[in-house]
């Protein structure tokens, strides 16, 4: 077989692969284990996506780097969260690991289902900071955001539903911060 791969390329696809697998199952046990319609309906909505995204990369790897479609990147849907940071951080359920779970419930679901997001991420944009192959470096960034936005979107769900902490930043810090630093002039047409 003719590969356009390095060595490395070949084994942040191959663990990649193995990590859509996982991803892939895990989501089909979650949407028929989810009783919350909209979380349900979330995990379907990105079930696709992360179908293509296995398949590509099996394709990546029977053909050496190259790939007759490309992953398509969903839109990132802002929509759900209808709650302020604040009104959020004051409103989470505490939350105690089951060791004696027999099914995920809806928090469990869409935690098991964020973590598994932000991991993938991160490893789509490392693996395509240290890619030679281009086509296998534009794949690895298209990943990268759909699991950004995908995540974006579980996070909100989790947020809505007072499972997930996010604390909005300090006025005091906010002050600091944007008091820390000013812009610098950008020189005439260097920038398209």
């Amino acid at each position: 077989m003719n590969t356009n791969l390095s060595a490395h390329e070949l084994h942040d696809l191959h663990e990649l692969t193995m990590s859509c697998v996982n991803s892939i199952t895990n989501m089909g046990a979650f949407i028929n284990q989810a009783t919350d319609p909209q979380l349900k309906a979330l995990i379907q909505k990105h079930y696709p996506y992360h179908i293509k995204d296995y398949n590509t990369k099996v394709e990546l790897l029977q053909k050496g780097g190259v790939a007759s479609q490309h992953l398509p990147v969903p839109e990132m849907d802002s929509t759900i969260m209808n709650q302020d940071l604040e009104q959020v951080s004051n409103q989470v359920q505490p939350v105690t690991p089951r060791t004696d779970a027999q099914q995920f419930n809806d928090r469990e679901i869409g935690t098991a289902y964020l973590l598994t997001l932000k991991r993938a991420g991160r490893e789509y944009a490392w693996a395509a900071m240290e890619c030679t192959n281009p086509e296998v470096r534009s794949f690895f960034e298209n990943a990268f955001q759909m699991s950004s936005h995908h995540a974006y979107e579980v996070w909100q769900y989790m947020a809505q539903n007072n499972y997930y902490p996010a604390e909005p930043a300090q006025e005091q810090s906010l002050t600091m911060y944007s008091q820390t630093y000013n812009p610098v002039p950008e020189p005439p047409n260097q920038i398209q």
